[in-house]
């Protein structure tokens, strides 16, 4: 099959490789699409805490099932699934909680695991929804990074009729805000970029008001600042998106967050549970999901890809095996 192989930090090739075999428990998808997002760049380009090499990434994936592992009989061949990203133990206190994500056992495709960049891809059964028949491939994909943005929705403990600043209109920020406009909340979106900014609530600048609830879906220190200014009291911020190891110091006014009783929550991928969920605000129309995908391009082409979420020059880009 044909796959994308980082095999060093900084590049990768396109390789063929057998096609795998699945285990106990496991299936073998055909790669429908694959969604690429900006960890992936930071992945192939950068490195990553969690990324163990040779590796194939792709961590958003969508396809059918074309080989079943003994003991999988739940799942149908030709059948089309999103594929969870993560597997997790199911038995320490975060998983039993409902927060697998933060399982200290957490393998995730594409960085522990060999992920979607390929024609084909294994997957653990467990971590499989089955997709309902009204919506197609390209809006599947997208229950991946939905359900990033429903948890860090979810840790914001966003409230009916609240008010929400979110810094950054990349597909991460618009999909905060549609989902956040979803649950009766008001969006406000800061975004600098004008081609970016959506038509309504977008802002180049905070505007004058402050916010219940502050979400920072770019990497930025300053963007971390401002939002830290603009919180009600009682207001919470939501550390959304990382920053490299050497931005990631603040300094942060603690008199603010004691005399106004505002907190800061950080929200880190999502669970297995957030993929249902977020296939269930695409299949009902609560989210719309196609507008945002800029570029469908081949596997051949994913340097290109790269280099548009590099300089933000995309939305949402979709890559076909």
């Amino acid at each position: 099959m044909k796959a994308v192989v980082v095999e060093e930090i900084g590049s990768f090739e396109i390789q063929e490789r057998d096609i795998p075999v699945p285990g106990k428990g496991e299936v073998l998808l055909r790669v429908t699409v694959t969604g690429v997002c900006r960890t992936d760049l930071k992945l192939i380009r950068v490195g990553h805490r969690d990324l163990i090499l040779p590796r194939i990434p792709g961590e958003e994936v969508v396809g059918r099932i074309c080989q079943l592992g003994e003991d999988v009989n739940n799942y149908s061949l030709n059948q089309r699934v999103y594929v969870y990203p993560g597997t997790s133990c199911g038995e320490c206190a975060q998983c039993r909680a409902g927060a697998g994500n933060l399982c200290r056992d957490m393998r995730i495709m594409g960085f522990h695991r060999d992920g979607g960049f390929a024609e084909y891809v294994l997957a653990p059964a467990k971590s499989l929804i089955a997709l309902p028949d009204n919506i197609g491939d390209d809006e599947a994909v997208f229950a991946e990074p939905l359900s990033c943005c429903l948890n860090g929705l979810e840790q914001a403990n966003l409230k009916e009729n609240e008010t929400i600043g979110i810094w950054g209109a990349g597909p991460a920020g618009t999909l905060l805000a549609r989902a956040s406009s979803a649950l009766t909340a008001t969006p406000f979106v800061i975004e600098p970029d004008e081609n970016r900014r959506p038509a309504q609530n977008g802002y180049s600048q905070p505007p004058d008001m402050k916010f219940d609830v502050c979400i920072v879906a770019v990497g930025s220190n300053d963007a971390y600042s401002e939002a830290l200014s603009h919180l009600n009291p009682r207001g919470r911020l939501v550390v959304f998106s990382g920053l490299s190891p050497d931005r990631a110091g603040m300094v942060v006014d603690f008199n603010q967050l004691h005399y106004y009783e505002q907190s800061v929550t950080g929200s880190y991928g999502c669970a297995y549970r957030h993929g249902a969920l977020a296939l269930e605000y695409i299949s009902s129309g609560k989210v719309k999901v196609k507008d945002l995908v800029s570029h469908k391009l081949p596997l051949e082409e994913l340097d290109f890809a790269l280099d548009l979420v590099e300089k933000r020059k995309c939305m949402k880009i979709h890559l076909y095996p």
